[in-house]
């Protein structure tokens, strides 16, 4: 990015990201990851070039971030894979500097605007969250199976609150 392509843009105050701590502003469409290390302000895309995790729910060490879902540690200043240096997938960062107390982000013309903390809902819950079935009882013994197949050996308990085993717990 040479400086007739690019624009500083004014994100948020210092004292809004705590140290080792990153956080997610949106910018234009354009989701971005803000780290406050011992070492200043970093920015980067808020994505994990390996498997898209959020970067800014990352632990931040030193001038490093560790991926959320899959512990990939990335530097912060020239956003190297570093747990996993034969890989190609860096992060792409963006220059910050501070201004009157305030963090700004050296950003491509076309993508500088008004910017907005993103707060993720679910905050505990990977990206790609799965919902698995349960395995019922019932669709074993459909299947047939006996003592000698790989299924789950599972049986069915009373309700809670149907008064059998006055809260004992049933012997599988």
């Amino acid at each position: 990015m040479n400086a007739s392509e690019t624009k500083w843009v004014r994100v948020t105050p210092c004292e809004s990201i705590p140290l080792r701590e990153g956080r997610c502003v949106e910018i234009a469409g354009r989701q971005i990851a803000i780290f406050h290390s011992q070492e200043g302000f970093f920015a980067a895309e808020n994505r994990c070039p390996h498997r898209g995790g959020p970067l800014a729910d990352g632990i931040v060490s030193g001038t490093t971030v560790v991926c959320p879902l899959h512990a990939w540690k990335f530097s912060l200043p020239d956003g190297a894979s570093l747990n996993h240096p034969e890989s190609d997938n860096c992060l792409t960062k963006y220059p910050a500097r501070i201004e009157d107390g305030v963090v700004c982000i050296e950003l491509p013309d076309d993508a500088a605007g008004e910017s907005r903390t993103i707060v993720c809902e679910y905050r505990d819950r990977p990206l790609r969250w799965v919902h698995r079935k349960p395995i019922v009882a019932s669709q074993r013994r459909k299947s047939g199976g006996d003592a000698g197949d790989k299924t789950l050996g599972i049986q069915e308990l009373p309700p809670a609150n149907s008064g059998e085993n006055d809260g004992a717990r049933q012997e599988l």
